[in-house]
């Protein structure tokens, strides 16, 4: 997976680079933030000088998803110390969380499971910074040709097919697309809240509908 996150990383760097940020700014953001999909979004709104709400809001609805991780992740790491959990929670991503599910899809006790995820966790970082920098730094002069925002594209999408791990999760992805699509002329990149929200809309119901049907036959 490093080859899929360093080619995003390289997009978010000549994006970071080409939104007139400048070097320094764009190096700090990609260091403390370390969170792709939410600087890609963040960027076009900050250059259009949106209100910073509507940033805030952007950024928080790409972002849920590690709220969903986390909630994963606890039954492995809830006997670790808050200051420790905190800790991990900042190189938590999406492709760390794919292979550590992946590999220890149920809790047991007595594994590694604070080496495996630091040992994924920490290769996704410096690959993901390297990357990163190296777009900010070289971003004006690398050719339009390259496509690099293609291959950035290509690269969380099969991120996200990994995880589609059953139907109701298919549902949402096909919903939010749907929605993302429909929503595209909204001003300030509205239509990222808007299929996020559908998406979870879908997923709350899809529980939902287990519970309303038991109810009923009882």
């Amino acid at each position: 997976m490093a080859i899929g996150i360093a080619a995003w990383g390289l997009v978010a760097g000549v994006a970071m680079a080409k939104s007139g940020m400048g070097v320094p700014l764009s190096i700090l953001m990609t260091l403390l933030v370390y969170a792709g999909s939410a600087q890609i979004a963040a960027l076009p709104l900050i250059a259009a000088d949106a209100p910073m709400w509507v940033v805030w809001a952007t950024t928080l609805c790409v972002s849920l998803r590690f709220m969903a991780f986390s909630f994963h992740y606890r039954p492995y790491f809830a006997h670790l110390p808050l200051r420790q959990r905190m800790k991990l929670s900042f190189v938590m991503g999406d492709t760390s969380f794919a292979l550590f599910i992946r590999r220890f899809p149920e809790p047991l006790p007595g594994r590694p499971y604070e080496d495996y995820f630091l040992g994924s966790a920490l290769v996704t970082f410096g690959v993901w910074q390297v990357a990163t920098i190296t777009g900010i730094v070289l971003g004006h002069g690398i050719p339009e040709a390259w496509n690099l925002g293609f291959a950035g594209t290509m690269a969380l999408l099969a991120l996200t097919c990994t995880q589609l791990r059953n139907p109701v999760t298919g549902i949402a992805a096909v919903v939010a697309g749907c929605a993302a699509v429909a929503a595209y002329a909204l001003p300030l990149k509205l239509n990222i809240i808007a299929a996020i929200a559908a998406a979870v809309a879908v997923g709350v119901l899809a529980g939902r509908a287990p519970r309303l049907r038991a109810g009923a036959g009882s």
